[in-house]
């Protein structure tokens, strides 16, 4: 049955025209919704530019407290149609859209968390005759109106991480979700409203035009751009917002995984196949390249592969589905063109190699490709894990830092001293030992590096960023 949502922007028309969301499993409409116009992306930034300039309409800690509370509380009695609906529009299958929907509920009781414990310091005074008979100390204001900026890969959860942290600072704000999926969003901020926000305090729309789209990221009353996506229009976007806004970016990696010697294949192999073959590796942190021992590469490659091939593919709201499809068709032929690219120079197809369907690739193992191809030097963002074989640990380094890209890398190793080793020498700004590189907590720091993103992700990071510290300095003859 297709759903009809309205432009979540107070007193919208909409642009007269619609967005069609399809199901990336066999493209069945699922949702209509109305793009917004300039005049409602105008009427959304003024709406929030108001609240955050009249103080007496900011939300109070209490407030914003009882807000999240019940909106856990609906969430959590909406889990399952939540997570259905989300593999639906998304394709990540429900056995870990059901996972995703869990996270979202902890995110927002973590958003909770931290706004009852993170707060200001004392600055130290009567230090010196300069300070003396002085008393300082900051606390946090909401840094002004947010814009979120949305992937597909996770749609609830990482709308989740941008706007609960900004409702917890006290931040009105503008979400603009992914175009393939926007529902997740939607009935996330409607769960917001319905448990006291303020419509005016978290709008969201999705716009047919690009320059539209750059025009509510670039205001001049945009404080703060929280953006997932492709580095490309994140690095864009970053160069032309406002003097004196903020941001942070998150993009993708091509994430390594070093196979030490003494590795226990038998405990990490399963971890790095999920890691590579979830969600279809449409994750930015995906297991991508798998460097391991001459010795003991091959084997490596043919045990990713058996656990590959044993994974079922399909329908993504099958709770038996642990593969579901790319996000769009055209996703599927440009991996087998990487794929056969890579073979053409030499990489051999250990599993897979091939499409399923219009909109499904089969888990996919090569060994060796040539360090120059695309599935080497790029982001898959598919069911795609490369096995490399290197002769000297120092060798997998090299080549797992040759990239211009950083975030998660892992070390496969019982040799605690390999671990510190490889764990010091690895560009990467999370190291995982005897895991996959897709492993994350929501209050873990989260960042990429280099040319996957700027500054930190992860709830209590993103809560931080959306506040300035503000410091009061008090002088009194009373202070010694």
């Amino acid at each position: 049955m297709k759903q009809h949502y309205p432009v979540m922007i107070k007193n919208a028309q909409g642009s007269g025209r619609n967005l069609t969301v399809t199901a990336p499993w066999d493209g069945a409409v699922i949702a209509e919704l109305p793009y917004a116009a300039e005049d409602d992306v105008e009427q959304a930034l003024t709406t929030a530019y108001q609240i955050f300039k009249h103080r007496q309409r900011w939300l109070s800690k209490p407030e914003r407290i009882q807000i999240l509370e019940t909106t856990a509380e609906l969430m959590q009695s909406q889990a399952e149609s939540l997570a259905l609906e989300a593999a639906r529009e998304g394709g990540k299958p429900l056995i870990d859209s059901r996972v995703e929907v869990a996270r979202a509920i902890d995110g927002v009781k973590n958003c909770i968390e931290v706004l009852r414990t993170e707060t200001g310091r004392e600055i130290p005074m009567g230090l010196n005759s300069a300070s003396a008979q002085r008393l300082a100390f900051t606390h946090k204001e909401p840094i002004g109106v947010v814009v979120a900026v949305s992937a597909f890969n996770h749609p609830l959860n990482l709308i989740i991480h941008q706007v609960g942290p900004a409702i917890a600072a006290g931040c009105p704000v503008i979400v603009k979700p992914a175009q393939d999926t926007p529902l997740s969003c939607m009935r996330f901020v409607a769960l917001l409203r319905q448990a006291g926000l303020p419509e005016e305090y978290c709008q969201a729309c999705v716009v047919e035009d690009l320059a539209l789209a750059e025009k509510l990221v670039c205001d001049t009353r945009v404080a703060f751009l929280s953006f997932i996506g492709s580095a490309r229009v994140g690095w864009m976007l970053r160069s032309k917002l406002a003097p004196g806004a903020r941001c942070a970016l998150e993009h993708g990696g091509v994430a390594p995984v070093i196979v030490e010697q003494s590795a226990d294949l038998a405990d990490t192999l399963p971890l790095i196949a999920k890691g590579g073959f979830y969600h279809a590796g449409q994750v930015c942190v995906s297991v991508q390249r798998v460097f391991a021992p001459r010795a003991i590469a091959a084997q490596v490659a043919q045990r990713l592969a058996a656990l590959g091939e044993a994974m079922t593919v399909g329908d993504p709201t099958s709770p038996d589905t642990q593969v579901g499809p790319l996000i769009r068709p055209h996703e599927v032929v440009r991996i087998s063109d990487w794929v056969q690219q890579a073979v053409d120079a030499g990489a051999e197809i250990v599993a897979g190699g091939y499409s399923l369907s219009d909109t499904c690739y089969a888990c996919t193992v090569l060994l060796n490709p040539a360090v120059d191809a695309l599935v080497s030097q790029q982001e898959i963002f598919g069911p795609v894990i490369c096995v490399y074989a290197y002769d000297e640990l120092q060798q997998a380094i090299d080549q797992a830092n040759s990239l211009p890209y950083a975030f998660q890398a892992a070390v496969l190793t019982q040799n605690i001293d390999q671990a510190l080793n490889c764990s010091q020498r690895l560009d990467a700004a999370t190291v995982m030992i005897n895991d996959h590189t897709a492993f994350r907590v929501d209050w873990m720091p989260f960042a990429g590096l280099r040319q996957s993103g700027l500054g930190v992700g992860g709830i209590p990071y993103t809560f931080e960023d959306m506040q300035v510290d503000k410091q009061i300095v008090i002088r009194s003859k009373q202070l010694l």
